[in-house]
């Protein structure tokens, strides 16, 4: 019994050409071409007699080139036969000036027009392929912000309330203006305040653009289901000596889930750096959804998504906790409480974390610590989605878990890209770049055909012969094979932009989506529960200022004598040191890859150095006091006539020694940004108490020793003794050479130099943290 003939379903659509509109339906064919007779008539002597024909098939239409002599082009390609539906541009006889024709859905307006002078080609996009809304260009200010009481309303929770007015000018034109918005107006990819509107600008907002197009205003709403096209990407250092990445190409579709594979030193790195702007290439071009990556980068960095491979959240922080400290940071200052634990919620769910929200991100697993990673990332909804190594450490179980993940993630409207050292789970990719040494494709296309492609049959074979096999040319393999044509040549949508000669736009930093201030109190609630959370942290924080204090009070006795008073002093010294550096030694080291991730979308530096200072510096201070207290309450200090300098002895020295303790804290931040891992933070810890004691004056001469005495002034400790010294009248308790030191004295101008000097190294040792900082940034914000 034969199949009964189905009537094809396709959609009614209008054809729009320059000579007007056809209506065409699903009934029948539609032949286009220069013949009078013809459906759809072209007077142009490009097009051919006979030279295409629309045919509905089932569901959609297709397009069929009638073997015309100059061809149909689609997304700048020569077709044959190719499927097409709303928002298809085709052009006859040329793909750059040839006759246009676009296809609109039944009773839809229009889409943009053509060449946005952001977008290369809008017709090969996502975001410009059809409008979201279309409306009049007004006649007065359009409010908009995500309000509902503004004129046009933008549900993106990184659109501020009252974000932003577009503005009728007495000549008839317009101009945008940002209202103050925390995470900026752009338009053309650039931030502005107030910038006039031509048609076919950009006026980006969140994820949302706006364009004037005849007399309307059109909206175009980034889903997330964008490409990326990588073209004549190069990187080299060493002024060019040697080469990370050589002239890489290929695209990325929508939905895309892409692995990055390849030896060590292969560029893997690299690539990702230059894909995501955190270290733009030397040469070529990177086109977001048709723009130009690194020209708009301002506006585009809030689409993108990067999970680096250590974990970007406090581990001792439950889930729902820092995933919400993170929503504060990173959301507009005028979300509400309630927005933003709606948001976190809703990440959570999509995660699939519900069950671990409570749960303290350490006692995870290894492969829920990611989900948590690309939960934080998640959150702004991005629609490029960057991953470095997310399985490393993982079982075989995890490994794919995490994988499989990604694949709903990239299935749910996003493109998402993964580089990877495991081959577990390649099959769950739709595409596989391999690198082979020296930055060069070997490989680009479905995972499945790449061994077959380089001859082995298991991968460990594979990337053996990358080490070994030097001599073969990977490169040049790859480029001649039909692998590449097919999924390179042929699959790549965007047109080649030529690499323009001119000097590359300048990025400046990201927007900041909450004020340094409310960036300061967010910072401070989270290291504060992060710290206490920590119950080893928090029983050394308790029992170290006790057990320093208890072993000076066995030192000092009842009274500070001859033989006692020097070393309940040092003691002192050594613990307000210990309880200050130690503090801090590890505090950046250990959060740098936090710290990198959070300022390149927008943390400031200042609030983030500031935020450890007031929580180290008030746990810090209240430690001396009680090492002071425990020490020395009841001691009798032998101050002359019982009387410190300015205040009451006792005061005196615990100010020096939470004085000297602060300081001692700002010197171990100043350790901790200067190393490069977390392991050697504690030998230093251990020198500097040293240097300490050796040069704070209670065992070597000091005073009047050149270079010495010079090199004393940059240790606290030198002058937090001196002050105390000069408390107590320490040169008449114990007579010598080494307290008739001048630094010693019992004076007003002795004591507060020490002080004040304690107050300067502070500042110092500040300063240079904050330049410090600066070099762990990521390249693009340092420029």
């Amino acid at each position: 019994m034969g199949d009964r003939p189905v009537a094809p379903t396709a959609p009614e659509l209008v054809l729009e050409t320059e000579a007007g509109s056809t209506l065409i339906s699903p009934s029948r064919d539609y032949h286009v071409g220069r013949d009078p007779l013809s459906d759809i008539v072209i007077d142009d002597a490009r097009v051919s007699w006979h030279h295409a024909v629309l045919r509905p098939e089932a569901d959609h239409w297709t397009l069929e080139d009638e073997h015309s002599t100059n061809g149909t082009y689609a997304e700048g390609r020569r077709i044959h036969e190719w499927d097409v539906g709303p928002g298809s541009v085709i052009r006859f006889g040329s793909p750059a000036d040839g006759p246009r024709a676009v296809l609109v859905g039944h009773g839809l307006p229009p889409p943009a027009p053509e060449r946005p002078s952001s977008v290369s080609m809008p017709s090969a996009t996502g975001t410009f392929r059809r409008p979201t809304t279309v409306r009049p260009l007004p006649a007065r200010t359009v409010r908009i912000g995500r309000a509902a009481d503004n004129d046009l309303v933008v549900d993106d929770l990184i659109v501020s309330r009252r974000h932003a007015e577009l503005r009728t000018r007495p000549d008839g034109t317009y101009e945008i203006a940002d209202l103050g918005s925390h995470n900026g107006t752009f338009l053309n990819g650039q931030p502005v305040s107030v910038a006039q509107v031509s048609p076919g600008d950009i006026v980006g907002i969140g994820h949302s653009a706006f364009c004037l197009v005849g007399d309307t205003l059109q909206e175009f709403v980034d889903t997330g289901e964008v490409s990326l096209d990588v073209q004549d990407l190069a990187v080299s250092v060493d002024k060019g000596r040697k080469t990370l990445l050589d002239h890489v190409t290929f695209p990325v579709g929508e939905k895309c889930l892409l692995a990055v594979v390849g030896p060590s030193g292969a560029g893997k790195s690299t690539l990702l750096n230059a894909l995501t702007g955190l270290r733009p290439a030397d040469h070529g071009t990177v086109l977001y959804d048709g723009r130009d990556l690194y020209r708009d980068y301002a506006e585009l960095r809030q689409r993108i998504g990067l999970v680096p491979q250590d974990d970007i959240l406090h581990s001792q922080l439950t889930v729902r906790r820092a995933l919400g400290y993170a929503a504060e940071l990173r959301f507009p200052e005028d979300t509400a409480k309630k927005e933003r634990q709606a948001r976190v919620t809703e990440v959570i769910r999509e995660l699939g974390l519900e069950q671990r929200a409570s749960q303290p991100i350490h006692s995870l697993s290894g492969g829920q610590r990611k989900r948590v990673s690309v939960a934080l990332e998640l959150m702004t909804k991005p629609s490029l989605l960057f991953l470095d190594e997310p399985t490393s450490g993982l079982d075989p179980g995890m490994d794919r878990s995490v994988m499989h993940m990604l694949r709903g993630l990239a299935d749910d409207g996003r493109t998402v890209i993964v580089v990877t050292h495991s081959v577990l789970s390649l099959d769950v990719c739709d595409r596989l770049l391999m690198l082979a040494p020296g930055g060069k494709i070997a490989y680009y296309g479905p995972p499945e055909d790449a061994l077959a492609f380089f001859g082995f049959e298991q991968w460990p074979e594979a990337f053996e012969a990358f080490e070994n096999d030097r001599s073969r040319d990977w490169a040049g393999q790859y480029a001649e094979s039909p692998f590449r044509r097919q999924y390179v040549t042929n699959a790549t949508a965007q047109p080649h932009l030529p690499q323009a000669p001119t000097t590359p736009a300048v990025i400046g930093p990201p927007a900041r989506a909450r004020s340094r201030g409310a960036q300061l109190r967010t910072l401070v609630r989270r290291y504060a529960a992060a710290l206490s959370a920590d119950r080893t942290f928090l029983a050394i924080m308790i029992a170290l200022p006790f057990v320093m204090g208890a072993m000076a009070r066995a030192l000092a006795g009842s009274k500070l004598t001859q033989e006692t008073a020097m070393n309940a002093l040092l003691i002192l010294c050594v613990g307000g040191v210990l309880t200050g550096a130690a503090n801090a030694v590890r505090e950046l080291v250990k959060e740098r890859t936090i710290y990198q991730r959070e300022r390149a979308v927008g943390l400031s530096r200042s609030a983030y150095l500031m935020s450890k200072v007031v929580v180290l510096g008030t746990i810090t201070i209240l430690q001396a006091v009680v090492l002071t207290l425990v020490a020395l309450v009841g001691v009798d200090l032998g101050a002359p006539g019982g009387e410190g300098v300015l205040m009451p002895p006792l005061v005196e020295i615990t100010v020096a020694v939470a004085m000297l303790a602060f300081t001692a804290m700002m010197l171990g931040l100043l350790v901790s940004a200067l190393v490069r891992k977390e392991e050697v933070t504690m030998p230093l810890l251990v020198l500097l108490a040293i240097v300490q004691v050796v040069f704070c004056g209670a065992l070597l001469k000091l005073d009047g020793v050149v270079g010495v005495e010079q090199l004393a002034w940059l240790i606290p400790s030198r002058w937090a003794l001196g002050a105390m010294a000069g408390t107590i009248g320490l040169g008449d308790i114990v007579p010598g050479e080494l307290t008739a030191d001048p630094l010693f004295g019992h004076s007003v101008g002795v004591w507060l130099l020490n002080i004040g000097m304690l107050v300067v190294l502070s500042a110092v040792f500040g300063y240079i943290v904050a330049k410090l900082l600066r070099r762990h940034e990521p390249a693009i914000m340092r420029k």
